[in-house]
């Protein structure tokens, strides 16, 4: 009975580490831009080897993705991948948490607890945003990158640990260093293989791809049948400048998959601070039998109007501010339009 159990954990084991490396293989890290595949041709070259790994890049671009594609690429697959947010833990746990302690160490040590380079050991250990990390911790892993041993808290002997690092910021370390905030042996000992994912900002061409990889996705997490994205929301989603980056992009496709009616999604079916972004002005939505400037110019003063009524509840005056004309001027041109019946829930719609 123990060899059928020994067997069924192994088939077991294989099974989870297939799924794993499906999940974070570079079929799900999508980008057809030179940047991006520069960056995956360097993780193919370091996956095999214990070399430490530095990624950084703006919140929301996939360092983690990375630092798990990394991983389970290489020679440690079959071994923990083990992360931590440096920054999400409180200092005086983080210590206890990356080292262990021993029974007895501290107040509450009611037992002893391996931590999390131990848990690693053998496999790959991912410090995501180790530019939070206190600087009396860094030490600490500095000795545990130079010589392979930690030593928990409240111990008196060291303990080897054969772990690869890949830590992950959003900071630039190089002006940490300046600051005095990040130790400069630690920021070199880190910055072996450097690995910077560059904003979606700047890789505009890789969002038509990263589109269709997500409708996939979520078709199949969520039994949906969106078929594609129009023209015109493409072109919307390509001109937005996407701050959030990839996850952003993901939610906001996410919510238009969840609430469209239709099996293409189109302009409407996105919020409107990506409509009608600095880059995505409403002149993507004008009527296409408006062909002269003026024509034109009209129909989006309108849609403006309208607009500023709706978001001020009808109160002209907060209208006018926020459109930036007079009170008379907005009066003038609401009578020019015809626009009527936008009513706030006061009486007077001026108060």
């Amino acid at each position: 009975k123990k060899a059928e159990e020994r067997q069924r954990l192994k088939k077991e084991n294989l099974y989870l580490l297939k799924n794993a490396r499906d999940r974070y293989s570079f079929a799900n890290i999508v980008g057809k831009s030179r940047k991006m595949q520069e960056l995956f041709a360097t993780v193919e070259k370091v996956a095999d080897y214990k070399t430490t790994v530095l990624i950084t890049g703006p919140s929301g671009t996939g360092k983690e993705m990375i630092a798990r594609a990394i991983h389970y690429k290489g020679a440690r697959a079959s071994n923990p991948l083990v992360a931590v947010n440096c920054g999400g833990i409180p200092e005086n746990l983080l210590e206890s948490e990356l080292f262990g302690h021993v029974k007895g160490a501290f107040t509450d040590a009611i037992k002893s607890k391996k931590g999390l380079f131990l848990e690693a050991d053998g496999g790959t250990l991912f410090l995501d945003e180790i530019g939070e990390m206190p600087v009396s911790l860094q030490v600490k892993l500095l000795r545990a990158l130079q010589e392979g041993e930690i030593r928990p808290v409240g111990e008196n002997r060291t303990i080897e640990v054969d772990v690869r690092i890949i830590a992950a910021t959003t900071k630039n370390l190089a002006d940490a260093v300046k600051e005095g905030t990040f130790r400069e042996d630690l920021y070199y000992r880190l910055n072996v293989i450097h690995l910077e994912i560059p904003p979606l900002s700047e890789r505009p061409e890789d969002i038509p791809l990263l589109i269709e990889h997500f409708i996939a996705k979520h078709n199949k997490r969520l039994g949906l049948n969106v078929e594609g994205i129009s023209r015109k929301a493409m072109k919307v989603l390509q001109q937005y400048s996407w701050p959030g980056n990839v996850r952003q992009l993901e939610n906001v496709l996410e919510r238009a998959m969840v609430m469209s009616s239709g099996d293409v999604l189109d302009v409407e079916d996105f919020p409107d601070e990506i409509r009608f972004s600095k880059n995505n002005k409403p002149i993507s939505n004008l009527p296409e039998t408006l062909y002269s400037i003026k024509e034109a110019t009209r129909w989006l003063e309108k849609e403006l109007i309208i607009k500023a009524l709706k978001k001020t509840g009808g109160n002209r005056t907060q209208a006018a501010k926020l459109l930036d004309i007079s009170h008379p001027a907005l009066l003038y041109k609401m009578k020019d339009y015809g626009i009527g019946g936008i009513q706030s829930k006061k009486t007077n719609a001026d108060e």
